[in-house]
C-alpha cells in the first residue's frame, strides 16, 4: 500500500474517479433509501469489521478444505467442477485491434493460458465461495499479477447499509490470531467474486462454498461409514460357542488356551471328556442392509450440482433422467464460467483504465471458450442452421466461443497462401475476407437426424465454384 500512495496521482485519481462512475452503488446514491443488510446482522458485522475476522466463515472454509483433503468423493466433485469450468481455456472478443493486443500482453503477464492457475482460481472460488485477486502494479502502473488471496481473511469494510464506507480503504486483510491489520486495499485494487452471497448488492456479504450446505450430512456419512466398517470388523466373522457342561474354572481355561493356541492350525476335530459341545454362531446376516448410508449419500450429492452418477454411483438412474441432471449441471458450470470471467474482465478494464484506455462496456466480452450446456457436435450443428438463415460470420463465431478477429487474420493469412488448390475468398475494398466464395454451402434437413432433430449438410465449393468434377 505504500508504494501505491507513491504512484503518480494522474494514474489514480482519474481512477477512482472512473470508478465511482462504472460502479456507482459501491456508495450511497443520491436518491437511494434505506439499508441493504438485515438490522439484527448489521451491529454484529460492524462489531467483526472492526475488531477481527468473521470466525464462522473461517471455521466453514477450513472444513471445506478437510472435506476436499480427506474424502476422495469432495474432491472429485470440486476437481471435475474447476476442469469443466476452465475448458477450453479464456477468449476475449473484441473488434479492436487495441484491445486484443493488450489482452494478449495482460493474460501472458498473469498467466491466464495458464491452465494450473485457472484450475487454481476456479477450486478456490467452489471451495471458499470467493475468489478475490489482488492486482499487483509495476512502475508503469501496469497490472502484472492477479495474486489470489485466502478470502477467509478478507473483510470488507462496510458501513451499517451495506455500503463501502470509503472505496479507497475498501477491503482489509486481518491476522486470524491477532485481528490486526495486514493490509488494506482499495475497492479497484481487489477483484472479487462471490459465489452465491445471500445479496449481492449488500457488499459486506460474501458468498458461499458451494457445498457448504453438504457439510452437516457429510459429517453423518463419514460418521455412519465408519460405523459400517466397526460393524464387520465384530459381527461378520464365523463364532465358535465351545459347551463344556461341569467344567470348573481351571479346566476351562486349560481348555480354553490350549484350543486358541490351535488357531493358526486346520482343526478339524475336538476331544472332549465330558459332555458338551461346539456350536457354530454364524455372522450378521443384515451386513448387506446399508440403506442408511445409500439415503445419506444420495443426500450429500443432492446438495452437489453434479448428480452422483458422474461419479461411478449408477444404480437405479435411468440414461435419460441422467441427460436431464447433466445439463442441470452444466448449466451451473456456465454460471461459474459467467462468474469467473467477470472478474478477469474486470481485472483487464482495471488495467485499461491504468493505461489511460476507457472502452465502452460492449468493446469487448471475456468468456470462457467452451461452454458445457452442449456438446461439440450440438454447438457445431447450431452454427449450420445460422449459416442457412444467414446471420453474420462473426456473430456466429462469437456464440461458438472463438475469436472473430483471429478467425479474420488466419483467412487473409490462408488467402495469401501458396496452395495450390486455393479455395476462393473474396477480399473486400477494405481489405478484409468477405463472404461468397469461401463459404460453405449449408442446407437445413428437419426431421432428418437423431430424436427428430434437424439435420445439416455441408458441401464446400471448391476451386471451381461448386460446379463439380468436370
Amino acid at each position: 500500500m505504500n508504494y501505491l500512495r507513491t504512484l503518480a496521482s494522474t494514474a489514480i485519481a482519474p481512477l477512482a474517479t472512473k470508478w465511482a462512475a462504472l460502479f456507482p452503488s459501491q456508495g450511497r446514491m443520491a436518491r437511494e433509501q434505506g439499508d441493504r443488510q438485515p438490522s439484527d446482522a448489521a451491529m454484529l458485522r460492524a462489531m467483526k469489521n472492526a475488531m477481527f475476522v468473521d470466525h464462522e466463515r473461517r471455521a466453514l472454509v477450513e472444513l471445506m478444505r478437510t472435506m476436499d483433503r480427506t474424502d476422495g468423493r469432495v474432491k472429485m466433485v470440486h476437481g471435475r467442477t474447476a476442469s469443466d469450468v476452465i475448458r477450453g481455456g479464456l477468449v476475449m472478443q473484441t473488434a479492436s485491434e487495441v484491445l486484443a493486443e493488450e489482452w494478449g500482453r495482460f493474460a501472458a503477464r498473469l498467466q491466464l493460458n495458464n491452465w494450473e492457475k485457472l484450475k487454481s482460481d476456479t477450486r478456490g472460488l467452489v471451495i471458499e465461495g470467493n475468489l478475490p485477486l489482488q492486482l499487483v502494479l509495476d512502475d508503469g502502473a501496469n497490472v502484472v499479477a492477479a495474486v489470489r488471496m485466502p478470502s477467509e481473511t478478507i473483510t470488507p469494510m462496510v458501513d451499517l447499509g451495506g455500503r463501502f464506507k470509503n472505496p479507497a480503504n475498501a477491503f482489509e486483510q486481518r491476522d486470524v490470531m491477532t485481528g490486526t491489520t495486514l493490509a488494506s486495499f482499495a475497492a479497484w485494487q481487489m477483484a472479487l467474486a462471490r459465489l452465491d452471497p445471500d445479496n449481492w448488492d449488500d457488499l459486506g456479504s460474501m458468498g458461499r462454498p458451494m457445498l457448504d450446505g453438504c457439510a452437516s450430512v457429510w459429517r453423518k456419512l463419514m460418521m455412519t461409514e465408519e460405523d459400517l466398517v466397526i460393524r464387520r470388523r465384530v459381527r461378520a466373522p464365523l463364532r465358535l460357542a465351545h459347551i463344556l457342561e461341569g467344567a470348573d474354572g481351571p479346566a476351562l481355561d486349560a481348555y480354553r488356551q490350549s484350543t486358541e493356541g490351535e488357531k493358526g492350525e486346520i482343526t478339524t476335530d475336538f476331544y472332549l471328556n465330558r459332555k458338551g459341545g461346539v456350536q457354530a454362531i454364524q455372522g450378521d446376516a443384515t451386513l448387506g442392509d446399508i440403506g442408511d448410508v445409500a439415503h445419506l449419500l444420495s443426500t450429500f450429492f443432492a446438495g452437489s450440482p453434479a448428480p452422483k452418477a458422474l461419479f461411478g454411483y449408477t444404480d437405479g438412474v435411468a440414461r435419460d433422467v441422467l441427460e436431464d441432471m447433466k445439463r442441470q449441471y452444466y448449466d451451473y458450470v456456465d454460471g461459474l464460467q459467467d462468474a469467473q470471467g467477470g472478474v478477469y474482465a474486470f481485472a483487464f478494464r482495471i488495467h485499461l483504465l491504468l493505461k489511460g484506455i476507457d472502452p465502452g462496456p460492449d468493446e469487448f466480452y471475456l468468456r470462457f471458450k467452451t461452454r458445457r450446456t452442449e456438446s461439440a457436435n450440438q454447438v457445431a450443428d447450431l452454427a449450420l442452421k445460422w449459416m442457412a438463415l444467414g446471420l453474420p460470420d462473426e456473430w456466429i463465431q462469437s456464440e461458438m466461443g472463438l475469436d472473430p478477429q483471429k478467425i479474420r487474420a488466419m483467412k487473409l493469412k490462408q488467402a495469401k497462401s501458396t496452395d495450390p488448390y486455393p479455395n476462393p475468398l473474396k477480399i473486400g475494398a477494405d481489405g478484409q475476407p468477405q463472404g461468397g466464395g469461401g463459404t460453405s454451402n449449408v442446407s437445413v434437413t428437419p426431421g432428418n437426424a437423431r430424436k427428430g432433430e434437424s439435420g445439416t449438410a455441408v458441401s464446400q465449393p471448391g476451386s471451381n465454384g461448386g460446379r463439380g468434377r468436370a
